[in-house]
């Protein structure tokens, strides 16, 4: 597992330096900032491939780094980029498949996956040849071939209408996966008969049975669904090909795993928001069983109940939250104090999101207009009437700073004003 990473003269920033957490780390910023970008780092360190074009240096004056450390090593790792030979190389030795699992979700809908016991293989040459399996969104449903004709993965579509058929450990596995993924435990995913969709088409597709209860066709299934049965079914199929790799070349299955997540809430009902990060971190014990196994989840978010959701969780021996900024002009990394929110709403306000109001933007204007009022000793009463009617038609009159503001306003000599007429000009 990844325990440290610095990078210098690539990305958004001229240097950037993180020490992750043990168990949980998230990544937090606005758009731009570089969070995607950060875990294709990750991935490079702990792969030593790249899921698309290399990332290449921004001043061709400088050197370009990335030094690591793996949980548990003294060693440092480095990868420098090489300008004759145009590509990343490691002047010292990388650890030869340390990083032994990691699963990698893109914001895109695809997936890349690393496993040491099947992407590392040693050439005629003696030389070590790395290759990762790289899942376009389409691919993850219709599988991925090497393009020689080499069949790696049937896809989710046909594993899962096969495992489902056979009934055996896999589909098992499946069904826990998805039980401790699912939004609630009064709406669990819950796979359905096999189905057939069209008349011309024989094959038969799996489906997931609603809470309405009918069987929907995993292609006509929502974008939210979709994801996250593609997650499950991707740590299924991983986990299981490794452990069948790993009986085949008589070595141990590994114990330790990563999940590399971006924009972890994409497509996501708030109920599921609030429920991804502890499901992801309990859902490798529900598919493995009584196997322990180290999970390291590194996920990017823009959503604040993703937050709010692990207060009761976070153990700040083993987790963390990192904020990316822009400074006069510099994006700085730091790492967020953690400390309890409340709600969504606490965590809108805090460092990691910046937000003055958890509102709308017409209603952190009235609100500051409305604030300002509240510093005179003499405000007008007209003024003060203009504002307690635009709080009145911005906020409505249940909420709690016009609650406080309609003292306020009363105590100041102010008539009262509905909601039905605020509108109104007095």
């Amino acid at each position: 597992m990844l325990h440290w990473l610095n990078l210098s003269n690539i990305g958004p920033s001229s240097h950037l330096n993180m020490m992750l957490g043990y168990r949980l780390s998230l990544i937090t910023g606005d758009n731009g900032l570089g969070k995607s970008f950060l875990l294709e780092s990750m991935w490079y360190a702990l792969t030593q491939t790249w899921t698309g074009e290399p990332v290449l240096p921004t001043d061709r004056a400088r050197e370009a780094l990335i030094v690591g450390a793996l949980t548990g090593e003294e060693d440092l790792f480095t990868f420098s980029f090489s300008r004759p030979a145009f590509r990343w190389t490691a002047p010292l030795p990388p650890p030869q498949g340390r990083a032994g699992l990691v699963v990698h979700a893109l914001a895109d809908g695809g997936f890349a996956v690393w496993d040491a016991a099947r992407c590392v293989q040693t050439t005629a040459d003696d030389s070590t040849r790395r290759q990762a399996y790289r899942f376009e969104p389409a691919q993850v449903w219709s599988g991925l071939s090497d393009g020689q004709g080499n069949r790696l993965c049937e896809g989710l579509l046909r594993d899962w209408a096969s495992w489902q058929r056979e009934g055996g450990e896999r589909f098992a596995l499946l069904q826990r996966a998805l039980t401790a993924l699912s939004p609630s435990p009064e709406h669990p995913l819950r796979p359905g008969r096999l189905t057939r969709v069209s008349i011309t088409d024989p094959f038969e597709y799996p489906t997931l049975t609603m809470p309405y209860g009918q069987d929907v066709p995993l292609i006509h299934a929502s974008a939210g669904m979709r994801r996250i049965v593609a997650l499950a079914y991707l740590l299924v199929w991983t986990w299981t090909e490794h452990r069948a790799v790993a009986e085949l070349r008589g070595v141990e299955p590994e114990r330790e795993v990563v999940f590399l997540i971006d924009e972890i809430e994409t497509h996501l009902h708030p109920q599921w928001q609030r429920r991804i990060v502890p499901a992801l971190l309990d859902v490798v014990e529900a598919m493995t069983g009584a196997d322990e196994i180290n999970v390291q989840l590194i996920a990017t978010t823009h959503a604040p109940l993703v937050l709010a959701s692990m207060e009761t969780r976070f153990d700040t021996a083993r987790d963390k939250v990192f904020e990316l900024d822009l400074r006069d002009g510099e994006v700085v990394l730091s790492e967020f104090d953690w400390a309890l929110q409340g709600d969504a709403n606490g965590w809108l306000t805090s460092s990691v999101f910046d937000l003055k109001q958890p509102r709308s933007l017409e209603a952190e204007r009235a609100i500051e207009a409305a604030q300002a009022l509240t510093r005179q000793q003499d405000a007008p009463l007209e003024a003060l009437e203009s504002a307690h009617r635009e709080l009145l038609r911005v906020l409505g009159p249940h909420d709690p700073f016009f609650v406080r503001w309609n003292m306020f306003y009363q105590q100041r000599g102010g008539r009262p004003i509905f909601a039905d007429d605020a509108s109104e000009t007095p």
